[in-house]
């Protein structure tokens, strides 16, 4: 058997690891890029900057669903980065019992920084594959996650 075919004849990785696998790598190289700047954050926190950065500010229930947080984790991050002076609480403008969680110009100085961070962890993840395949990979993990959203 010549070593060329065993690597052919290897069993592939199933969907659900592999894309865990990918998580896994994505988040390490992330929390690298954060720990050699020099700052004292997880890649949760980055998320939830990013979340704010993007979508603009939303309750805490809303940017738990949107992380994948459970509330009590949700408020843990929420305190940690509050103290650090990356976001604030507001009073809702439409509903008096809830509060909005916006970023302070600190976070957003911060998500501007860590973007560049963020563009070369996926750039190397990315760096074997042509604009094309780039492109096709970002189309089918959509089309994958819109069939595992789909309840019909």
């Amino acid at each position: 058997m010549n070593p060329s075919s065993a690597s052919t004849d290897a069993p592939k990785e199933s969907l659900g690891i592999l894309l865990g696998l990918v998580r896994t790598e994505l988040v390490r190289a992330m929390e690298a890029q954060i720990a050699a700047k020099g700052m004292d954050l997880r890649y949760i926190q980055f998320i939830i900057l990013k979340r704010l950065a993007v979508l603009g500010p939303m309750t805490a229930t809303e940017l738990a669903r949107s992380v994948e947080l459970d509330g009590g984790a949700m408020t843990r991050q929420l305190d940690q980065l509050e103290s650090k002076g990356y976001l604030r609480r507001c009073p809702h403008e439409q509903d008096r019992r809830a509060l909005r969680i916006e970023l302070t110009a600190e976070g957003n100085a911060l998500w501007q920084e860590l973007t560049s961070c963020n563009d070369r962890v996926l750039a190397a993840a990315q760096r074997s594959l042509s604009d094309a395949e780039r492109k096709r990979l970002h189309t089918y993990l959509e089309r994958v996650l819109s069939a595992l959203r789909d309840k019909d």
